[in-house]
């Protein structure tokens, strides 16, 4: 198995959307040193690193309220590139309008789909309707443009800080614990143990024989080994063809992980490990 580090190239790191996104803000938080570069999908984000443009790249996979990010369990066998660290943002929704402006005067606001329902309370509270944005932080770059006094925008702090928009309210989500997971992947593995807790990530088809999944799991029940997450996707759109994602604890070099892997292998007609890194902080929070 290698053990390479990830060598900064270009001090550069990409993630999906505008500058103020909380992509943004994970990327501020996990990796300061390095440059943020905004892309505008996931396959960019992908490109920009596998084509040298950025030394890695910063990618949702899941939110604790709306579960696992749309198509990004498809693209990561694809991708090409290893995951090198996690990473969790707490989705805090402030709202901002130009300066000056009171909430009084906001008639509506703008946000991601996404966004509209996590502060529904507060906007019925003042009377204020919602309108899906292609992106938060976009629509604060919008708003700038337009200069529109009724509207405001619902995004995190760092979209107002980045754009000059003056906050209105701090932390008007309905749900106290909304908050998205990342990874951090490269384009060489870094294998090498790092951390107290030590998370695998792979994916992995069965073979087409009676109980297969469940013989598959066995390993991992007698082997004592804990599974944070097992989802299940279909593959090129064929409902015959389903493959598995699984996070577990540990490194494939411990014993007991190494036995459920080489378990899970013979059940298997493909398998194969995305990354191994430390466990973030916050899982224990």
């Amino acid at each position: 198995m290698s053990r390479q580090g990830q060598s900064p190239k270009t001090g550069r790191i990409a993630f999906q959307g505008e500058l103020g996104a909380y992509s943004h803000q994970a990327c501020r938080d996990a990796r300061p040193d390095l440059e943020p570069v905004p892309c505008r999908t996931f396959e960019d984000v992908i490109a920009a690193v596998k084509k040298g443009d950025a030394d890695l790249a910063m990618l949702p996979v899941e939110n604790s309220t709306y579960g696992r990010v749309a198509d990004i369990h498809r693209l990561l066998p694809e991708s090409g590139l290893h995951i090198l660290d996690e990473a969790f943002v707490r989705v805090h929704i402030s709202l901002m309008a130009l300066p000056g402006v009171e909430i009084e005067e906001l008639e509506k606001v703008r946000a991601h789909l996404v966004l509209l329902p996590q502060a529904a309370s507060f906007l019925s509270r003042y009377g204020i309707r919602g309108e899906a944005a292609a992106d938060s932080a976009g629509a604060a770059a919008e708003l700038v443009q337009a200069q529109t006094r009724s509207v405001g925008v619902l995004a995190s702090d760092m979209a107002a800080e980045t754009y000059g928009l003056n906050i209105l309210a701090r932390h008007i989500e309905d749900h106290a614990h909304n908050t998205t997971r990342f990874l951090i992947m490269g384009t060489e593995p870094d294998t090498r143990p790092r951390g107290e807790k030590m998370m695998t990530t792979f994916v992995f088809r069965v073979r087409n024989i009676p109980a297969a999944l469940y013989k598959a799991m066995g390993g991992f029940a007698t082997n004592g080994v804990n599974m944070t997450k097992l989802e299940s996707y279909m593959v090129g759109g064929h409902f015959t063809a389903t493959q598995f994602y699984a996070d577990v604890e540990g490194h494939p070099d411990d014993p007991a992980l190494a036995r459920a892997l080489e378990e899970l292998d013979y059940f298997t007609s493909y398998l194969e490990i995305l990354g191994v890194y430390p466990a973030a902080p916050e899982r224990d929070s």
